[in-house]
């Protein structure tokens, strides 16, 4: 009992902190006045923490830049997240109880689940734009989901960054897919499937795991026996790609191993050690530490964080900056902030500078973002480093 106690004062003490960051003068608001809101559902405990910690951080940071800057057109912005532990029922909770305290503009979404159970609920209101941590490619449909985005690829074009770098680096390859049993891990299979064949690749083998499986020893056999060029694993966080590689190496394959995005933080790939050298997976932002090109996103980030921040943080701080450019898109042109508007303001974002957050310019024409690089753990650095340049589909 003590021990829960003390999980929720701590849990309490996280979320209170951002959003004192976020809007010191207003956090006790209830109605919202001028303030532009942007409301969250964010998994600050359970088994998506590692990110949403790093998310809830970056938008309290991007907030208060904003605010200390004079806010958008003389208005302020105000962050006020819950946290939800990645569970669909207490993000619904989350939003409906934000929503009828707020006037809310803008929200962040902690799951593919919440964002497909909440979206009738944005269409009847009509009220908000709402950007967040899944990158489905269900979601990545204008027609079904008119007030939402994916701040990225989504998976299906994650695999397809992987594949036109595969195709362009060894022609006629042949390409293995392993991925967990579950929607997230189902999810690009099907259509890379046709992509790996029209860019001339072959698809010997397809694996389906248990999300968190340890003994994949029947598996890597398969595996083996496939002798695949390159390996793409989706659908973890870490576990089992450890052990395909490992068991893998030790039966003499040579494929090289690749990720998606949520496998891709630095401190996850560091944790596969010596196996994991060479890793590769795709990566729609900068890394906190590359300095390979100048980026005043990145310095300013540096700057304010002088400790490494995750991939995690890099996707809640570009949602943010999306979400503000919608509203002063909306603003400047003497439209009401509100659901429609803040969508169309997002998708007339035509080679939009991110600071070098991204290393190219983006155009947000449906709901994604279909822009990533290749990048390779070297371990000796314990760094990513580029293995790509950056691909648009």
């Amino acid at each position: 009992m003590q021990q829960t106690l003390t999980s929720q004062r701590r849990r309490s003490l996280l979320l209170a902190a951002s959003a004192s960051l976020a809007a010191p003068l207003a956090a006790h608001a209830q109605t919202g006045g001028d303030d532009i809101v942007i409301g969250g559902s964010i998994p600050m405990t359970g088994v998506f923490a590692f990110a949403g910690v790093g998310i809830n951080l970056a938008i309290g940071d991007y907030v208060k830049m904003v605010n200390d800057a004079g806010g958008i057109k003389g208005r302020k912005l105000r962050y006020v997240p819950e946290d939800t532990g990645y569970k669909v029922d207490v993000s619904v909770a989350a939003y409906k109880k934000l929503t009828s305290q707020n006037k809310i503009h803008l929200y962040y979404g902690d799951s593919t689940g919440f964002a497909k159970t909440i979206n009738p609920e944005l269409d009847r209101s009509g009220a908000t734009l709402m950007a967040g941590a899944s990158f489905a490619t269900e979601l990545n449909d204008p027609k079904k989901y008119p007030n939402q985005f994916l701040v990225g690829p989504d998976y299906t074009e994650m695999f397809g960054i992987l594949l036109k770098h595969i195709a362009k680096e060894k022609p006629g390859a042949k390409v293995a897919f392993v991925y967990s049993d579950s929607e997230f891990g189902r999810d690009p299979i099907e259509a890379s499937e046709a992509l790996a064949k029209k860019l001339g690749l072959t698809v010997p083998v397809k694996l389906m795991t248990p999300a968190g499986s340890v003994d994949v020893s029947t598996e890597v056999i398969k595996l083996r026996r496939a002798a695949p060029d390159y390996t793409i694993f989706h659908g973890y966080i870490l576990a089992p790609i450890p052990e395909f590689i490992t068991q893998g190496q030790q039966m003499g394959m040579t494929s090289k191993w690749m990720g998606t995005f949520w496998t891709m933080d630095s401190s996850t790939v560091m944790k596969m050690g010596p196996a994991g050298d060479g890793f590769m997976g795709v990566m729609p932002y900068r890394y906190y530490y590359d300095t390979s090109v100048p980026s005043p996103t990145l310095d300013r980030i540096r700057k304010l964080r002088p400790e490494y921040q995750s991939t995690a943080y890099m996707q809640g701080y570009l949602a943010a900056m999306l979400f503000v450019e919608s509203a002063k898109r909306c603003l400047d042109a003497g439209k009401p902030l509100n659901g429609p508007n803040l969508k169309a303001a997002l998708n007339s974002l035509k080679d939009f500078d991110t600071g070098g957050l991204i290393g190219v310019p983006i155009t947000i024409r449906g709901n994604s973002i279909p822009v990533g690089r290749v990048y390779k753990a070297d371990m000796k650095a314990q760094k990513m480093v580029p293995a790509s340049d950056w691909i648009a589909l």
